[in-house]
């Protein structure tokens, strides 16, 4: 890569992922390597996430708990030109730091991958086939779509809304009033963990649900109620 070309700072909320953590940075070595950063917000945890973390990653941090407050926090602390906020159980595909430079030409601000879920079984397909539909209709990205953005426009709207969950959508929905979404076709692999673990079925009615609750104006905090199950 160029010595002229824009550097991301790649930004990883977590909470309690000592037992993956390991496995989900090594990949990511690859970007510190080509002058790219690494930053590592944690909510939180209670088990060994941060401490494993210390060698993969370029900082780390301690946030409130809360997907929005810990990218603000970590985007606060970035010094490179174009973010990358990226979940924990969510994999990159090959130079997507070249895709992503690339996309931001021509005065593009922002933008989401496709999504391609680890199950590889039709129903699963078929899912993230309709999510990046959804999506590409829609111009609104979720945080497992691997949201990028130029920093200073993300600075400008005063990057994610602290919200408990919507946030992503809050964020798209801000962007989309100025800004178009670079809807890439390329593909990151996120978990289905929460579709088998919950039920594909119950999965997607919950989701359904909570989106149209949230466009009749429920607040986010019932909502994150509702999605995890408190009561």
């Amino acid at each position: 890569m160029s010595t002229n070309e824009p550097k991301i700072s790649i930004i990883i909320p977590v909470i309690n992922e000592a037992t993956s953590i390991i496995n989900f940075l090594k990949p990511l070595q690859y970007y510190r390597n080509k002058g790219h950063e690494l930053i590592l917000v944690d909510g939180g945890s209670h088990d060994d996430t941060l401490k494993l973390s210390q060698n993969y990653v370029d900082q780390t941090f301690s946030s409130k708990l809360g997907r929005a407050a810990q990218m603000n926090f970590g985007a606060k602390h970035a010094n490179n030109t174009i973010l990358l906020f990226l979940h924990s159980d969510t994999y990159l595909p090959n130079s997507a730091d070249t895709i992503i430079i690339n996309a931001l030409t021509k005065n593009k601000i922002w933008g989401r991958f496709n999504v391609e879920l680890s199950n590889n079984r039709f129903i699963f397909r078929t899912i993230a086939w309709l999510m990046n539909l959804r999506s590409k209709i829609t111009k609104l990205a979720t945080g497992d779509q691997a949201i990028f953005i130029n920093k200073k426009i993300f600075n400008n709207i005063k990057g994610y809304p602290d919200i408990p969950l919507m946030e992503d959508i809050a964020l798209c929905k801000n962007l989309r009033k100025k800004y178009s979404c670079v809807c890439l076709s390329n593909k990151i692999i996120t978990s289905s963990r929460r579709w088998e673990k919950n039920g594909i079925y119950h999965t997607i009615i919950l989701m359904w649900r909570i989106r149209a609750l949230y466009y009749f104006g429920v607040s986010p905090k019932r909502l994150a109620e509702l999605y995890y199950g408190k009561k």
